[in-house]
């Protein structure tokens, strides 16, 4: 009984170590779960039953580097971050801006994209080029800063925010990112 106080004080830094970390769940697993929309083109959006778009091409990418399968949930915008939130999804790739609202919930990933606000439409609705919109409402778009686009997870996963990282990294490097780019977010 001598022992039990020394043992209620080492609790509080043994239970980290009870916490699964993120990035062993996703490799126990062999697959990364990815929730998104998929109803807001060119981000990620369903051709017939299949899902594409930038999102979609970027959550393989990521989980290509990873080395597991990417495993997309479509789920709506209530259950989104939630999800996130309570574990039932690894990740959130729907084009999330990253606020400071938000980075009080979740851990991030460094942006993978900067998008003009104008493109970041309402659901269901398609997403017009600049021009399109000053065309249909013969007046000025209000211009402001680039909107940041990045990946919420989390918080406490050190590991998977290394690995997370280092993937995207990777698929900038290379070339890859600016492609997806070029081929989904260029009007």
């Amino acid at each position: 009984m001598r022992f039990l106080p020394g043992l209620i004080c080492l609790l509080p830094l043994l239970s980290p170590l009870a916490h699964a970390e993120l990035i062993d769940d996703v490799n126990d697993r062999g697959e990364l779960r990815i929730a998104l929309e998929a109803n807001t083109p060119p981000f990620n959006f369903k051709e017939g039953d299949t899902l594409t778009g930038f999102e979609v091409e970027l959550g393989q990418l990521l989980a290509q580097e990873l080395d597991v399968r990417a495993d997309f949930i479509v789920t709506d915008a209530s259950d989104l971050l939630q999800g996130v939130e309570s574990g039932k999804y690894d990740v959130a790739l729907n084009h999330i801006a990253l606020t400071p609202e938000l980075k009080d919930r979740f851990d991030f990933s460094e942006p993978y994209s900067h998008v003009d606000a104008q493109w970041l439409a309402k659901k269901d609705e398609q997403p017009r080029p600049l021009v399109l919109v000053q065309a249909l409402t013969e007046e000025k778009p209000k211009e402001g800063p680039p909107v940041e686009l990045a990946i919420p997870f989390q918080k406490g996963n050190p590991a998977f925010h290394a690995s997370l990282e280092n993937a995207l990294q990777r698929i900038k490097a290379d070339g890859r990112l600016e492609a997806l780019s070029k081929k989904w977010l260029k009007p």
